[in-house]
């Protein structure tokens, strides 16, 4: 009987995370949506070598969500990138917010979208850099 009780107790235990686990439906790899580049603001319409202008990349959908970035340009100057947009799970909220400082230092020590991928953080990398490439694109 003692054993029944044991043996019942650690099926139960392994079942919990069975029951927890919750499979991701979306299977695409990071790609950019189609169509979805946002239009620049009225100050940045046309292309611009000088003054301040702030462009917003494209919504780039990940495994995990979107994630969307603004570039702010004084010139043809990278001044700023921020994330406007991530997936809305706080696991990969967490891991934006963590990457986000080294993403951005990346961005305006290179001038580009062609930065390093942040260990931990690779699809919010990758999907940092090709949205910041659609504002650079439309800038």
């Amino acid at each position: 009987m003692r054993r029944a009780v044991i043996a019942l107790v650690i099926t139960a235990a392994g079942l919990v995370p069975l029951l927890r686990y919750h499979p991701n439906t979306t299977t695409t790899a990071i790609r950019a949506t189609a169509g979805t580049a946002q239009t620049p603001s009225a100050s940045s319409k046309a292309p611009s070598t000088s003054g301040t202008r702030t462009v917003t990349g494209s919504e780039v959908d990940t495994e995990f969500g979107p994630y969307q970035v603004q570039v702010t340009f004084n010139g043809s100057t990278i001044t700023d990138v921020q994330i406007v947009e991530a997936p809305s799970d706080r696991r990969s909220q967490r891991i934006a917010e963590s990457a986000a400082p080294t993403l951005r230092q990346e961005a305006l020590r290179a001038q580009s979208a062609k930065i390093d991928t942040v260990s931990g953080a690779t699809i919010t990398s990758e999907a940092y850099a090709q949205s910041m490439q659609a504002a650079i694109d439309a800038s």
